[in-house]
């Protein structure tokens, strides 16, 4: 038996799902700290029952590279807060006006969307006050750190992303402007997430090199799932509203170029990202929890 199928991928997400909800517990305002409304409204969408996948990817490549967890945990939690402000602006009227997500109202519909920007707005910047928390490492000193979750974050990764598919509703695109989409929208955060990891276990230029190709691929293939699953799942099955994409005329895989299509981009994206990690002799095993979590998040119900 493998070192792979012994591994317990559940075990290893509830605890680091319990381990990241307290700490983003402490880092976050308590719910009735004035203003009340704003701090509930984030922490409503903070712990809407994410699986916390960017913090998981984070704190496997910590440990792939031989770094320790509670090193890597304040950037685990600043990449969930980016993450779920981008999920709240998302769901708003003005974007993709969605109504539910994670199987639950959306922010603005709990909270209007006067306070959902704004929760939105206060999650980004917690996750920079958060981050400033992390203690900073020899090769990747605040300054690294700070720079990498700013680029993610920004024009021209995770915002660009969401400019691109607002702009590209209702257009026939290539393959080429849907890639940029979700390079930018799903794998630059994704990718930042694991190159975090890294960075907090003071890991090597190769091994970061080696992280992020693997994040890089398996932000992409995830992005190409999602697409798939919204045409072939139901709406229970997805926690959100099914065939959204369809009725907003947004340009995804499984439009573009079909099903099969898409499902051997998936697959091919799927092997370049566990082929990156390969590469290294470095992780020598230690990198079990990464692979792990690439097949849960690469082989969902497609």
């Amino acid at each position: 038996m493998s070192a792979k199928t012994q591994f317990d991928l559940q075990q290893f997400l509830a605890m680091r799902t319990k381990t990241v909800n307290v700490a983003l517990d402490k880092f976050l305002p308590s719910a009735t700290t004035r203003p009340a409304t704003i701090h509930k409204a984030m922490r409503y969408s903070l712990f809407a029952g994410g699986k916390r996948m960017r913090p998981a990817l984070c704190l496997a490549a910590a440990a792939a590279c031989g770094g320790k967890e509670a090193d890597a945990l304040p950037l685990a939690c600043a990449v969930e807060c980016i993450h779920t402000y981008s999920l709240i602006h998302d769901d708003l009227p003005a974007m993709d006006d969605d109504d539910f997500r994670r199987g639950k109202p959306t922010n603005h519909k709990m909270f209007g969307d006067g306070i959902a920007v704004l929760a939105g707005d206060a999650l980004l910047t917690q996750a920079f006050e958060i981050a400033a928390q992390a203690k900073g490492w020899p090769r990747y000193p605040h300054q690294k750190i700070i720079l990498e979750i700013a680029r993610a974050a920004g024009s021209l990764q995770l915002v660009a992303g969401q400019v691109a598919d607002l702009e590209g509703e209702g257009k026939k695109l290539s393959v080429d402007e849907l890639r940029y989409i979700h390079e930018r929208k799903t794998s630059a955060l994704l990718c930042c997430s694991v190159r975090l990891g890294g960075m907090s276990a003071n890991c090597t230029s190769a091994q970061l090199k080696a992280l992020t190709d693997f994040g890089y691929h398996v932000g992409l293939a995830f992005q190409v799932i999602d697409d798939i699953l919204d045409v072939t799942q139901t709406s229970e099955q997805l926690g959100k509203t099914a065939g959204k994409d369809r009725q907003a005329q947004k340009a995804t895989y499984p439009a573009i170029v079909g099903l099969e299509k898409s499902r051997k981009i998936a697959e091919n994206l799927t092997a370049r990202a566990f082929a990156a990690l390969s590469r290294i002799a470095g992780f020598k095993g230690k990198a079990t929890p990464l692979e792990a979590l690439a097949e849960f998040l690469l082989k969902r119900d497609k």
